[in-house]
């Protein structure tokens, strides 16, 4: 029988695991520059861990409080912002969004051809609300590089580093086709961009002062924004680009960053910068029903709403996707109204439960929420992409493993 402790029903020694994995296969032999790791369970937090360099060129190490590009994980902080929204009865889901945003009302769909020379079908219906929340509009990523649709998007630089703001983006985005008719498959894209314009619209406050105001103040949030502060950039990670050979280069200096400076386009998909504390307080709200410290973000069955699969029949990603990228391996994934959530366990081929949900981001971050085992685990690292490695599925392993009651 083990001696080690036991915190909220998780073996202490188990957990330790985790920092010799990751040591042992990323840290020391050079594949990661670092790894912060939090695992909470029954509302506290039972493992935390800062391991590595958080800055390789200047030799600073990562702590807890280092600032990281949380990118995709942006996208749940949007898609709750804009459910707050769907809660006053600013819109309903199944609005078409032409009605938000006239330029829309005409959208057509890729048939042939290239940029600039497009030959296009209407779609079968309009695009809605849902259809943004679930990544089933039409819309695509530039760095997808899989159609002549995100050439497309390459080619006009929708990427939010080239001058644009949400309201070109918008505009941009009205004159290209959709890779297809809204409703009629996944994939993501810059949707959730689109969603934080909407927030923006509806509210009429930039989407940063919405997100501080209905978000990060009531949560408690101090570390988590669209640039940096000045006197937080000590605290900010370098951000690094996978290399062949397993190796990693400088991909974005913390100081030089274009985080470092107010820009025009705050993307809801994946513009934020923020550290494993903060991101915990919006994860425990979520696993709170939608509550933390006696302020509320958004309501239980809202929550309870967005948590469900809302891909057609219930089916999983496999059956829908067009195959492209995404922060969450296909198999046994449903998608939700700003989450995957998981369906089918033994399909997905990692331990978990079902109804698990969470995200990532471009840079590995990523979390997950267990409301089966009362489970919170937040990972961040900041390696470019996120599929360098497979430490996902198994620091999802590793915790798991851990659970003893």
């Amino acid at each position: 029988m083990s001696d080690s402790p036991i915190i909220a029903g998780m073996d202490l020694q188990r957990l330790n695991r985790i920092a010799e994995h990751m040591d042992r296969k990323y840290l020391a032999p050079g594949k990661l520059p670092c790894a912060v790791t939090l695992v909470a369970r029954h509302g506290q937090v039972v493992w935390q861990q800062a391991q590595g360099l958080m800055d390789v060129e200047r030799a600073q190490p990562a702590t807890t409080d280092t600032l990281f590009r949380i990118y995709s994980m942006t996208k749940p902080i949007t898609s709750i912002a804009l459910m707050q929204l769907y809660e006053q009865g600013r819109f309903l889901l199944d609005d078409p969004v032409h009605k938000y945003i006239p330029s829309w009302r005409n959208l057509q769909v890729y048939k042939s051809g290239v940029y600039p020379q497009f030959v296009t079908t209407p779609a079968a219906r309009p695009m809605t609300i849902r259809d943004l929340l679930t990544h089933q509009a039409g819309l695509s990523y530039g760095f997808s590089c899989r159609t002549n649709v995100d050439a497309a998007y390459r080619e006009r630089q929708l990427d939010g580093h080239s001058g644009l703001t949400l309201e070109s983006l918008i505009d941009e985005l009205s004159r290209l086709p959709l890779e297809f008719s809204p409703g009629s498959a996944w994939n993501y894209s810059l949707a959730t961009d689109v969603c934080g314009y909407l927030v923006q619209l509806l509210s009429g406050k930039p989407l940063d002062d919405y997100f501080t105001e209905h978000v990060f103040q009531p949560l408690g949030m101090q570390d988590s924004f669209f640039t940096v502060p000045a006197s937080k950039l000590s605290r900010f990670a370098a951000c690094y680009q996978y290399q062949d050979g397993d190796s990693f280069s400088l991909q974005d200096d913390p100081q030089s960053s274009h985080f470092s400076r107010r820009h025009g386009y705050l993307s809801g998909g994946g513009g934020l910068v923020s550290s494993i504390g903060d991101y915990y307080r919006f994860a425990q709200a979520l696993a709170r029903g939608g509550e933390l410290d006696g302020a509320r973000i958004i309501g239980r069955k809202t929550l309870e709403f967005m948590r469900l699969n809302h891909l057609p029949g219930n089916t999983d990603l496999p059956s829908v996707s067009t195959g492209g990228f995404s922060e969450t391996p296909y198999e046994g994934s449903g998608f939700g109204l700003g989450f995957a959530v998981k369906t089918d366990i033994a399909k997905s081929q990692t331990i978990g439960s079902p109804g698990e949900y969470g995200w990532g981001g471009m840079a590995g971050t990523t979390f997950f929420i267990d409301p089966v085992e009362d489970l919170i685990v937040i990972f961040m690292t900041q390696l470019i992409p996120s599929s360098s490695y497979q430490v996902r599925q198994e620091l999802r392993a590793l915790v798991n493993a851990a659970l003893v009651d």
